[in-house]
C-alpha cells in the first residue's frame, strides 16, 4: 500500500479491480465487501458444491459474485487500487502517465518480494528486471524498517531466516542462510563473485570427496 485508500470504505459490496488477464473477472487481491456471517457461510457452501474454476479464491469469488461484470459499473475500481507490479514494463506509457496515482501494488505470481536477494550492506534488493526494481525496493524498505525488527529466530520458515538480516557497515557482509541462498538460486540470482564462486564450489566438492575417503 503506497497511499491512503480509506475512500474504499464508501464503496458497495462487491467492488474490485478488473483482472488484467481476463477483465470480465475481478482480481481478488483487493476488493470491498461487508463482513457478514451469512455471506461467509454461503460462500463456503458454494465452494464445497461448485469448486473453483481456477483452483483458488479468485475463481470462487467470481463465481459467487457472478453479477459483478454487469450489475453496476461503479463497483469496478480503478487500476490504481490493485496495480500489477509488472505493468511498469508491459504498459510503460500508461504507467508514466498514471503511475504517480497508484495506491496499491500487487506482486502477482509465485515469485514474491521476499524471494529476491537483499544486500544487507547496501540496503538494496536485486531484481531480475529494472522495471520491477522500484516497487521491490519500496517493499524491502518498509519491511526492514517496520516488520523485520519484530521477527525472531523462533519464527518458522522464511520468517525465521529473514529475522537474521541486519543492516551492516560496508566490508562486513553477512553469511546468507542456506534457505535464502536456495531462493536466490531458484531465481537465477547467483553470487558468482562471492559465496557461489567456482573456487568455493570446488573446495566444497574436494572437502566432501576427501572426507568420504577417511
Amino acid at each position: 500500500v503506497l497511499k491512503n485508500c480509506d475512500e474504499l470504505f464508501e464503496k458497495d459490496e462487491l467492488s474490485a479491480v478488473p483482472d488484467v488477464g481476463w477483465p470480465d473477472c475481478f482480481n481478488s487481491g483487493v476488493f470491498v465487501f461487508r463482513p457478514n456471517d451469512k455471506t461467509y457461510n454461503d460462500i463456503i457452501q458454494f465452494a464445497v458444491q461448485n469448486g473453483s474454476f481456477d483452483g483458488g479464491d479468485q475463481g470462487v469469488l467470481n463465481m459467487f459474485f457472478k453479477d459483478w461484470r454487469t450489475a453496476d459499473i461503479s463497483r469496478h475500481l480503478s487500476f490504481i487500487y490493485n496495480m500489477n507490479a509488472n505493468v511498469t514494463y508491459t504498459y510503460q506509457p500508461a504507467y508514466k502517465q498514471f503511475g504517480k496515482d497508484v495506491k496499491v501494488v500487487h506482486f502477482l505470481g509465485p515469485i514474491k518480494p521476499w524471494m529476491h536477494f537483499y544486500n544487507s550492506e547496501t540496503g538494496q534488493v536485486q531484481s531480475d528486471s529494472p522495471h520491477s526494481q522500484e516497487h521491490l525496493q519500496i517493499w524491502w524498505d518498509i519491511f526492514m524498517k517496520h516488520v523485520q525488527p519484530s521477527l525472531t529466530e523462533e519464527c518458522k520458515g522464511i520468517a525465521g531466516e529473514l529475522s537474521k538480516l541486519h543492516l551492516g557497515p560496508p566490508g562486513k557482509p553477512q553469511r546468507e542462510s542456506s534457505e535464502m541462498r536456495r531462493f536466490s538460486w531458484e531465481r537465477g540470482q547467483i553470487d558468482y563473485m562471492g559465496e557461489d564462486a567456482f573456487s568455493n564450489i570446488q573446495k566444497k566438492l574436494e572437502s566432501s570427496i576427501n572426507g568420504d575417503k577417511k
